[in-house]
């Protein structure tokens, strides 16, 4: 390498550096806006991610980042780059083609909208108003379309939206996927609806004291190898998690007190989050690398973490005798049947807490939802009773309210739209990766019954999160398993699992 082309190298690195270090920051302040920042500074708290924003925006689309990656783009001068640095300058010169067509001042009108949107999404939730929710999620779209058309729309203007969050991913895919799914999935859904042996689940809704539920949680978390020198775990109306840099992953939970596995299955699900970005290899801190690849990816971790161990026979044979514990009275029940409540399938209203199998028609919904506002012009006003069809439609059930409805998810609020597919897809790579690891580790249901947790995140690890952003998803998903996502991993799981739960 040239010493001309070292030095633009390094102040690229520079650059790099600095653009990592005020999504940091950024970070923080939209933490602490959804965990207990007072109501009366949300406003001016907006604001100041709102100029964070835009100066990160600024040195991700100046004119000197332009040069820079001009040079350090082409062809010869990647091939002599060691692996982290080409990785770095292709990832940094899709951002700039994406971002630089933006407008800095529209860009950073968008960001302060969204963060006000979130909190006032909050409020509007609680008191069921979706109307007046409403004016902001209008303006969300409004600034999403126009972004769209200044980025170029791709065979879709919702493709464009889908690559955000899955790299590469078109409706063409995921249209076949989806359909496929539903198409196994409904009837299954209907199998296990006419079946004789219904799990009993009335002792799940009892009065569970918040404080044990939590301590329970921490349990659970530090057994799954969460570093709490890394971490944290807070309360927010929906959990999250914000992966800051490998040594500070934050997570929040909800807790229900009349619900035992609620905040529990919440805990495991951004736990899972923590998991991928506490392990990103050294090499990548300080770099916008030091992320997880995709949200489908993402996804697979915290769902694999919540479903496929934590929803499993032998997790709970470990673990149950330490919840009884903890609720003295409460859980006098077998662990069998312990374990079949907890996989119950039963149409639900509420996504976050829904069943394995139905949990992907509450995405499918959303993703159809979302191609009707970008692809086919649907508004806000609509959104409501497009919502409750769906439900109607698809699951059988409709929802009384618009808290249990439109507004259940805080997503769109913080102009999210494209995100939703990443939980299926999440599903899909999770399962695959499951029956890989299934194969390389022969002891793995041994492992888990016996509480030996470590060796499946050290595996994940080397497999999956040291990664980061260095390889891409389908990259990952063909170096783990040898082969690209196949969904039949996902739907022949669900066929074995609840075939055995229902008896069927």
């Amino acid at each position: 390498m040239t010493a001309t082309l070292q030095d633009k190298l390094e102040r690229f690195r520079e650059i790099d550096r600095t653009i990592k270090s005020y999504g940091e920051a950024i970070g923080v302040l939209h933490w602490d806006l959804r965990t207990g920042a007072p109501r009366k500074g949300m406003d001016s708290r907006s604001e100041a991610i709102g100029v964070l924003s835009a100066e990160q925006f600024r040195l991700e689309t100046s004119s000197e980042m332009g040069e820079l990656l001009a040079r350090l783009n082409e062809p010869e001068a990647l091939d002599t780059m060691a692996p982290v640095n080409r990785r770095l300058v292709e990832e940094s010169a899709k951002a700039y083609a994406r971002s630089s067509k933006i407008p800095p001042k529209l860009n950073q009108e968008f960001v302060v909208l969204t963060a006000q949107a979130e909190s006032y999404w909050e409020e509007a939730k609680a008191r069921n108003d979706y109307a007046g929710f409403r004016p902001y999620l209008e303006k969300i779209i409004t600034l999403t379309r126009q972004m769209i058309e200044l980025r170029g729309p791709g065979a879709t203007p919702y493709d464009t939206l889908l690559d955000d969050y899955e790299p590469g991913m078109t409706t063409a895919q995921l249209d076949p996927l989806f359909n496929g799914l539903r198409e196994r999935l409904v009837p299954l859904a209907a199998r296990i609806a006419d079946s004789p042996h219904q799990p009993a689940t009335g002792f799940l809704r009892q009065s569970y004291a918040v404080s044990q539920q939590k301590a329970f949680s921490l349990h659970i978390l530090r057994e799954m190898g969460y570093n709490f020198d890394a971490g944290r775990l807070d309360e927010s109306a929906h959990p999250f998690a914000t992966g800051l840099s490998p040594g500070d992953v934050r997570i929040t939970t909800r807790y229900l007190e009349d619900d035992v596995t609620s905040a529990l299955f919440g805990t495991i699900h951004e736990g899972g989050h923590a998991l991928y970005e506490q392990n990103i290899g050294t090499e990548l801190a300080g770099t916008t690398l030091c992320d997880g690849t995709s949200m489908g990816i993402h996804e697979s971790q915290s769902r694999f973490w919540e479903n496929v161990i934590g929803r499993s026979r032998p997790f709970w044979r470990r673990h149950f005798g330490e919840l009884q514990r903890r609720f003295p009275g409460q859980l006098d029940v077998p662990v069998e049947d312990f374990y079949r409540a907890i996989n119950v399938v039963q149409p639900s209203l509420i996504r976050i807490e829904a069943d394995e199998l139905t949990y992907n028609l509450h995405v499918i919904i959303r993703y159809e939802l979302e191609k009707q506002i970008f692809n086919d012009g649907a508004t806000a006003a609509e959104l409501p009773e497009l919502w409750n069809a769906k439900y109607e439609e698809y699951l059988g059930i409709r929802p009384p309210s618009d808290r249990e409805g439109v507004l259940q998810d805080v997503h769109w609020a913080g102009g999210a739209f494209g995100y939703f597919p990443s939980y299926a897809l999440g599903n899909m790579y999770a399962a695959q990766i499951a029956d890989t690891l299934e194969q390389r580790m022969p002891r793995l249901w041994s492992h888990v019954e016996s509480g030996e947790l470590l060796p499946i995140k050290d595996w994940l690890t080397e497999q999956v999160y040291r990664h980061g952003k260095l390889l891409n998803p389908a990259e990952i998903i063909r170096s783990v398993t040898g082969k690209p996502l196949d969904p039949q991993h996902l739907v022949g799981y669900l066929e074995r699992k609840y075939a055995d739960i229902y008896r069927l």
